[in-house]
């Protein structure tokens, strides 16, 4: 499946459909831009050997790239699933013709805002719920090491950056 078409905020807005909806959780689970990022973020683990349970060498790299990938399912799922009860829509919208600082403001914006179905925006309880359900719902299948509160909530709060870059990447394919 291909990405949705890229949004504006300027654009009449159609509030998102269920079948959006999926093809946003599939094109946003295993698109890859979403495969390369995990593969970075498995090899910076490999190299700092973090959790070291899983050791720095390939089969290490690969304990770490599935574990990422089980996070990103679980939360992509709650978030779609629970964004579509809730009437949220789980895709950023750029701002057109608008200077640097006001897009970077609107990347940061949109990690922690959604739009309605009636176009408003709120907050982004669904992926609110997503990002910190699945990092603290992880716990149970992780190693010893890093299943904790502790570590729960710094993958809450990396959870939080890595769609700040997501955005980033957006706004930035989006204007190609």
């Amino acid at each position: 499946m291909t990405p949705l078409k890229p949004q504006t905020q300027e654009a009449p807005y159609h509030s998102i459909t269920a079948r959006q909806s999926l093809r946003w959780f599939i094109t946003n689970t295993v698109g890859p831009p979403h495969l390369v990022g995990g593969i970075f973020a498995s090899a910076f683990g490999t190299a700092l050997d973090r959790p070291n349970e899983y050791g720095p060498h390939w089969g290490g790299f690969a304990d770490r790239y599935g574990m990422r990938m089980t996070g990103v399912v679980t939360g992509n799922a709650i978030e779609a699933s629970v964004g579509l009860m809730l009437r949220e829509d789980p895709r950023y919208f750029r701002v057109q013709d608008r200077p640097f600082k006001a897009r970077v403001g609107n990347v940061v914006r949109l990690t922690f805002v959604a739009r309605r179905s009636d176009g408003s925006y709120g907050p982004a309880y669904a992926r609110y719920m997503a990002i910190g359900g699945n990092n603290f719902l992880s716990n149970a299948w992780r190693v010893h090491s890093e299943a904790n509160t502790h570590d729960a909530l710094l993958r809450t709060a990396e959870g939080f950056a890595g769609r700040v870059a997501v955005n980033a990447f957006e706004d930035i394919l989006a204007r190609r």
